[in-house]
């Protein structure tokens, strides 16, 4: 017969809610108390989820995953890395899309702490305020990836936006291209958004390049703002020769307004976009692209928090350009 809650409190001489209230990890218990009910769950056999299990050691063998997305190929490729570690260690991973809500960031937060998770990576956002005083006072190990902050002693694993989107722009002025549009995410985002376009402008003003802002259009890194985007530069008329688009999306984006427009990659205009995912490849033509290695940015994270890293420490991880058939060479 299957062992319930009921004959677990009953076994302990206690209430169902007080036998709740301490697998759930909420107060309103004295330690014998909660001694006893250990006890009464260890001799039944009792498991409700992996918490009573660990309630002896206080370890639920849970990592917690905040992330804005999870439908975009970055997530999918950064999750697979997070999984990988997390399954030869022993660990399970809650996953939490936030959506970029704060208040929805906050009650995950809360959640993630009531399952007594032992570690929480946090992906893709600017750590607030209330973010980092909240993850600070969790006191359990808590790592940064594809973000970063000066202010909180968290780890972070990361690349470069600023050096890779200046690299990219500079591949293309190498390849001949003087008149280069920019589609990207927005300016106010200080994690993928200002840092790549800062990187574009700096390429183009150490190259002696004249460059207005109305070569800069602006999405929010998926497919539809690609296709918006590029029809943006297209109606200013700017003769441009090639556009560097800030996300493999938004560049599959680019590619089908071109489509749309009979012009041909790269032929009537260069295509060079950021991440280097599947979809870069499994397009026509196959997208030159900024390769950050995401699948290792999760594994290096899900590494820190197994071994329980907590001092600052910034992992800066290499890009390079990887060269298909969507830039044509100028020179």
């Amino acid at each position: 017969m299957a062992i319930n809650i009921s004959d677990v409190a009953k076994h302990a001489g206690v209430s169902i809610a007080t036998v709740s209230r301490i697998i759930n990890n909420l107060d309103g218990y004295s330690q014998k108390t909660k001694e006893r009910v250990q006890r009464a769950i260890e001799e039944l056999g009792y498991e409700p989820s992996g918490l009573a299990r660990g309630l002896a050691s206080n370890k639920s063998g849970t990592i917690g995953v905040l992330l804005p997305c999870v439908t975009t190929r970055f997530s999918s490729t950064l999750l697979r890395g997070i999984e990988r570690i997390a399954h030869s260690k022993g660990y399970s991973v809650i996953i939490c899309n936030t959506d970029m809500n704060g208040e929805r960031t906050m009650s995950y937060l809360r959640t993630l702490s009531e399952k007594r998770v032992e570690g929480i990576l946090f992906i893709s956002e600017w750590v607030t305020d209330e973010y980092g005083e909240y993850l600070a006072k969790l006191g359990i190990p808590v790592v940064l990836v594809a973000t970063h902050t000066t202010k909180f002693p968290f780890p972070s694993v990361y690349t470069d936006d600023f050096q890779a989107a200046y690299d990219t722009t500079r591949y293309l002025i190498e390849k001949g291209h003087t008149r280069i549009g920019l589609i990207s995410g927005d300016v106010k985002d200080r994690i993928a958004g200002k840092p790549r376009i800062d990187g574009y402008k700096k390429a183009l003003d150490d190259a002696g390049l004249d460059w207005q802002e109305n070569q800069i259009a602006y999405g929010d890194f998926h497919f539809e703002s690609g296709i918006a985007a590029m029809a943006m530069l297209d109606a200013r008329s700017l003769n441009l020769s090639a556009v560097f688009a800030t996300s493999d999306e938004m560049a599959l984006g680019a590619l089908s307004y071109l489509h749309r427009r009979g012009m041909e990659v790269p032929n009537d205009l260069s295509i060079v976009c950021y991440d280097d995912t599947l979809d870069a490849v499994l397009t026509h033509p196959a997208l030159t692209a900024l390769h950050q290695p995401i699948e290792e940015m999760g594994e290096c994270a899900m590494d820190l928090i197994c071994r329980g890293v907590t001092e600052a420490q910034k992992l800066v991880l290499e890009h390079f350009i990887v060269e298909r058939d969507s830039v044509r060479s100028l020179v």
